[in-house]
């Protein structure tokens, strides 16, 4: 009588190799999405309220367009998307209504100017290359494609400088290349200080006084003295 020897086969256990650890990473969240997400939705349900009033107003003049604002845009690797804001800049609400794509995904909080798709920059180098394959290939590797746009960035906060170094393509790809946490923080930080120094400098020099020539003259002064 045949005996029947049963082997069982033991899986082995997968090998930590750099693919393995390039997946796991990808599949967690990056810090910078992290931050949008969080200090986004911070930022979103505080700005409620003002967002709600500012569409009302907006609504109650019936404008012809609606309170809001369509234009396509170029996002992360290429890909369009449609961004509403409110069709105002008071109090700086067009940004601040284009919060809920930051919590989406189509915007970070920091980033270069989203660009709509027949600016130039918007188009990757290779696009006029003789074949598919080169074109994408060179488009992969370019910065604009790495990255998404933001509500602020780099050039936006440094603007108004004037410095030759601080042109805003310079400042996006400086930003594109060095980008981190660390520097989002900086970024941020900078575009809410300079507005609000400049309302408190604004309301400093609304409620200053003006003092005459003649306000700390002594009494009986005359200009034949």
């Amino acid at each position: 009588m045949p005996i029947r020897i049963q082997v069982r086969m033991q899986a082995q256990p997968r090998e930590w190799t750099w693919e393995w650890l390039r997946e796991w990473r990808q599949a967690w969240p990056s810090a910078k999405r992290v931050l949008d997400l969080t200090l986004g939705s911070v930022l979103l349900l505080l700005a409620a309220p003002l967002l709600a009033a500012g569409a009302l107003a907006l609504a109650a003049q019936r404008l012809p367009g609606g309170v809001l604002t369509r234009s396509p845009r170029i996002g992360l690797g290429g890909h369009p998307f449609v961004l509403h804001s409110l069709r105002t800049r008071r109090l700086r609400l067009d940004l601040l209504s284009r919060l809920p794509h930051v919590v989406r995904g189509d915007l970070s909080l920091v980033g270069p100017e989203p660009l709509p798709p027949d600016d130039e920059r918007a188009r990757a180098p290779g696009a006029d290359a003789d074949t598919p394959e080169i074109a994408a290939a060179t488009a992969a590797r370019h910065w604009r494609q790495e990255l998404k746009p933001g509500l602020t960035g780099l050039a936006q906060v440094r603007s108004r400088s004037g410095m030759p170094w601080d042109e805003p393509a310079l400042l996006d790809q400086h930003y594109a290349e060095h980008h981190w946490v660390g520097l989002d923080l900086a970024i941020l930080a900078r575009a809410v200080h300079t507005p609000l120094r400049r309302a408190i400098r604004g309301l400093t020099r609304h409620g200053k006084a003006h003092l005459s020539d003649t306000d700390h003259r002594r009494c009986g002064y005359s200009a034949a003295e």
